[in-house]
């Protein structure tokens, strides 16, 4: 049953509680009583109140709301939530990656952008950051670089020497750390963000056809963004911000908007594109493969419960639905696994038992019984095949997953380069032809700041300066005359 507020308070039994202000004692004065079972529920519920929070990703925010397709996008995918007219209900968390729960909304910092789809074929989840690119393309490297960007082990102090000693000698991570330090560095609200997949997806069409995809979510409030001085000037007294300003909004009846556009890319041509079409730290250049919009979500309802609809949500991309489907995307890949091992380890083996995560229509899995298993399918077999009438996939369902050819030695190996492929180029492009004259004195004082001001030693300064060289040599050249 669920719980009523207006009910006087109970013991988790269901019975009356004796009394939530006063222990049972021996006397007025004497000591508490073993047996007291209330307090003894109250206390140990108390200290296992807190769940592990997530390793990147942990401090976010988050509501709900509604996506509507508006593009036929049929020749390209036969997702049923993905045709022309069809509203789904979603869900929508947004984040910084490096903070813990307590820390500031207005750190310097890729923002998560999650995405759940609660849609008549099961959940379909989308993971992506408000920057189109990533820090590294091999997952191998991922714990490493999550930990740079945490606590050192003696002080439990966030250090810039530790997080720029990975980057320079990272040398994949200089397009996402060129977008980090720009202008889109601190964003002024959730609400005034894009998103994007960042990855390569699938789409399958009805005939089988595949066609590669990049998602973008234009935010309809526009783009608008901090400076580090106007962000520090703020943190004070609006710690939680980025959170305040997506609720109070969505509570007044202002509800952000996103319009949803898609990358679209033959089969065929990511095998000799320029760029590898599936390494994350690339993009894919608009001239080369336009936006088109398919579609907008809105968010209208905040959660009556931070803590189980926001904090317990969990996303992974392995939560596909037929129409869609992953790529080549070494890092895809094992987020495809590591998402939802994540949330094994934090919310329990049976968290997509969860309202939050739990699909919308019904479900016949063959996994059972762990902790705290809610669904179940009674005294129905549980196993397959049977003889009992409980219906299972037999053989293989011809269009059910996204396939593609791939051969080879199993190796060890950096991915295949393609024609313009290299770690610099794209950031330079970047910094030199996107970024205003503005913006690119802003990107000056920041390296500046951060090269003079936070402890930072060689050879790690070298090593940054050498980073940068490699990015733009007339920015590198600004920073060190101005050191």
């Amino acid at each position: 049953m669920p719980i009523d507020p207006s009910k006087p308070s109970t013991n988790t039994n269901g019975s009356p509680a004796p009394s939530d202000e006063y222990s049972l004692t021996v006397g007025a004065d004497g000591p508490v009583l073993l047996h007291d079972a209330h307090l003894i529920d109250t206390l140990a519920h108390f200290n296992r109140e807190n769940i592990p929070e997530r390793k990147p990703h942990a401090k976010g925010s988050g509501a709900f709301g509604h996506f509507e397709t508006t593009a036929d996008v049929s020749e390209y995918t036969k997702a049923g939530f993905l045709q022309k007219g069809k509203e789904t209900p979603m869900l929508a968390r947004f984040s910084t990656v490096a903070g813990e729960l307590g820390s500031p909304d207005t750190w310097r910092d890729v923002r998560g952008f999650s995405l759940k789809f609660y849609t008549d074929e099961g959940n379909f989840d989308m993971v992506g950051n408000n920057t189109p690119v990533f820090f590294m393309r091999d997952p191998m490297k991922f714990p490493h670089f999550i930990r740079s960007q945490k606590r050192l082990p003696n002080s439990g102090l966030r250090s810039p020497n530790m997080m720029y000693d990975y980057w320079s000698l990272s040398p994949e991570s200089a397009h996402q750390v060129a977008y980090l330090m720009g202008p889109r560095g601190i964003p002024l609200s959730y609400r005034t963000m894009n998103g994007y997949s960042s990855h390569t997806y699938s789409w399958v069409n009805a005939e089988g056809k595949i066609t590669w995809v990049k998602y973008h979510f234009i935010s309809d409030q526009g783009v608008h963004t901090m400076t580090a001085d106007q962000a520090k000037a703020v943190v004070g007294d609006h710690p939680d911000l980025h959170r305040e300003d997506l609720f109070n909004h969505i509570a007044d009846g202002d509800h952000p908007s996103w319009t949803v556009k898609v990358q679209l890319m033959p089969y065929d041509d990511a095998k000799d594109y320029r760029f590898n079409p599936f390494d994350i730290t690339k993009v894919w250049p608009h001239k080369d493969y336009p936006l088109h919009t398919i579609g907008r979500f809105t968010l209208d309802r905040n959660p009556e419960n931070f803590f189980a609809e926001i904090e317990q949500a969990a996303f992974s991309p392995s939560n596909t639905v037929e129409g869609t489907g992953l790529s080549p995307d070494r890092m895809l890949l094992s987020r495809a696994f590591a998402y939802n091992d994540a949330a094994r380890n934090r919310l329990g083996v049976n968290y997509e038992q969860l309202p939050v995560n739990r699909p919308t229509v019904a479900t016949n899995q063959y996994t059972f019984d762990g902790q705290m298993t809610y669904e179940h399918a009674g005294s129905a077999p549980t196993y397959a095949p049977n003889s009992y009438g409980r219906d299972h996939a037999t053989g293989y369902r011809a269009g059910s997953e996204v396939t593609w050819e791939t051969d080879g030695e199993l190796v060890r190996a950096a991915q295949t380069l393609h024609s313009e492929d290299d770690d610099f180029g794209q950031a330079h492009t970047l910094v030199h032809d996107v970024f205003s004259e503005q913006e690119r004195d802003e990107l000056v004082e920041t390296l500046v700041d951060l090269l003079t001001n936070f402890d930072m030693e060689e050879p790690v300064i070298g090593n940054t300066l050498t980073y940068w060289r490699n990015i733009d040599a007339g920015i590198a050249d600004r920073v060190e005359s101005t050191m």
